[in-house]
């Protein structure tokens, strides 16, 4: 009689439970209707973020190496088993809405002297059960927790494409940087060539008498200045090497080149979409939000200790002095019972918990909305560094030939006697400064180009 009237009334229960705490509701934020410093046509079509990661880096050594770094990188790895650890996690959380159900099976033997009452007696009983406990989720302490427990996987989710995200930007830039050093190299190399010719025949005419000691002098300080570049760009180089080693995720070594930096394609303009659209497509935006999912629920979690704990227990089984009769009708057993507990007297400690997690919710809050201002920075300070450093580097290239030039006149002016080996050397150091300057400045407009399609939210995108 009693087990067909628990049914009922534990469904009753379950029916009308609530879940206490607030319901989360997405916080108000300002989202500009467009970028600054983008133009009217950057904010149609499809962003550059939403684009995959080989269609906006076409060089076939980078794709290699960023490929190689999804799969090797340590950071990317991390991030893969905190989301497997965070599954887990959901998964014991949410196991607590549910009875927890355990089977047992004992048999032991026992002898008893006699006594006066009673004559000398030996049992061997046996007994088999199955035990049930169920706290019930009457307040919505459990589903709070499950709740909180999911956004927080859905953030580590988020976090990992963060990370990949991330980590394809690192990837992409190391390897411009170390193609420009690949540029200075060739240029230092030109310039060292260029200038052991001119010390010969600046020697030939010093043994000839038409010109002096001093300009023989002054055409080695050319000479060893490229010299000396070498060795440091070839430290440099190597080091690059290993630092990009590291992100992929090997040990330190060689790294196969693609395209030189010059033939890496960047577009005249980037497309950067609608503001609106950079809220769903930035994973730290998303993984912020969920963290304030996961806040609010656990203010639920919180209050419910408010409330009384209801628990059911039942234990049912048979059990006899032999196996034979073990499951037999007069062997069986059962017991069910209930059991509620009201907290009277915490010394506030449920309160302060309360507190706590209401102020880490809206802390919680503040950091979701300043990840979404700090991104639209990011994208603004990332547009405006890509059309300025366009600008930069056409000035640059125009210095460069200018630079070109007067070297020409320079040495053409020497030759012929107008002028002195010092015209010559001032010249020819400004040209080899600016063809430095220049590789400089077409490696800073492709970090720009990176910079932009990271702030955009794109990279993690397979």
């Amino acid at each position: 009689m009693i087990r067909k009237l628990c049914i009922p009334v534990v469904s009753l229960l379950l029916l009308s439970s609530c879940a206490v705490g607030p319901k989360y509701k997405r916080p108000t934020t300002a989202v500009p209707d467009s970028y600054r410093g983008a133009t009217p046509d950057q904010h149609a079509g499809t962003a550059l973020g939403e684009e995959k990661w080989w269609a906006v880096f076409e060089d076939p050594g980078l794709q290699s190496l960023v490929r190689e770094a999804l799969t090797q990188n340590y950071d990317v790895r991390i991030a893969a088993e905190r989301v497997l650890q965070a599954q887990a996690a959901l998964g014991i959380t949410r196991a607590d809405q549910f009875p927890t159900i355990t089977g047992g099976l004992s048999a032991f033997n026992e002898r008893f002297p006699k006594t006066r009452v009673t004559p000398e007696f030996e049992t061997s009983p046996i007994q088999a059960n199955l035990s049930l406990a169920w706290e019930l989720d009457f307040w919505g302490k459990f589903r709070r927790a499950t709740e909180a427990a999911r956004a927080n996987l859905l953030a580590n989710e988020w976090a990992h494409r963060a990370v990949i995200s991330t980590l394809v930007s690192n990837v992409a830039a190391a390897y411009f940087q170390l193609l420009e050093l690949d540029a200075e190299m060739q240029i230092s190399k030109s310039a060292l060539t260029s200038r052991q010719e001119s010390l010969r025949l600046v020697e030939i005419r010093a043994k000839g008498g038409n010109t002096s000691l001093m300009d023989v002098r002054q055409s080695e300080q050319l000479v060893y200045t490229a010299a000396a570049a070498i060795p440091d760009l070839e430290r440099r180089t190597e080091q690059q090497e290993n630092f990009i080693s590291i992100l992929v995720g090997r040990n330190p070594g060689p790294i196969t080149r693609g395209k030189p930096l010059l033939e890496q394609v960047v577009p005249p303009t980037v497309p950067a979409g609608l503001p609106s659209t950079l809220l769903a497509r930035r994973p730290d935006i998303q993984s912020a939000e969920q963290q304030l999912i996961a806040a609010n629920a656990r203010i639920g979690v919180a209050r419910a200790a408010y409330f009384p704990q209801i628990t059911i227990t039942a234990t049912g089984g048979y059990q006899s002095p032999a196996l034979t009769d073990l499951f037999t009708g007069p062997s069986g057993l059962w017991s069910f019972g209930g059991q509620l507990i009201q907290p009277i007297f915490t010394a506030g400690r449920i309160r302060s918990n309360v507190r706590l997690t209401e102020s880490q919710q809206r802390e919680a809050v503040l950091f979701y909305q300043q990840s979404i201002q700090q991104a639209f920075r990011e994208v603004a300070d990332a547009l405006v560094a890509y059309r300025k450093q366009q600008e930069f580097r056409q000035q640059e290239e125009l210095l460069t030939a200018a630079a070109e030039d007067a070297t020409r006149l320079a040495n053409t002016r020497y030759r012929g006697g107008v002028t002195s080996y010092l015209e010559v050397l001032d010249s020819d150091t400004r040209y080899f400064d600016a063809q430095l300057g220049l590789a400089q400045a077409q490696l800073s407009e492709r970090i720009a180009l990176v910079q932009v399609y990271s702030a955009l939210g794109g990279g993690w995108q397979q």
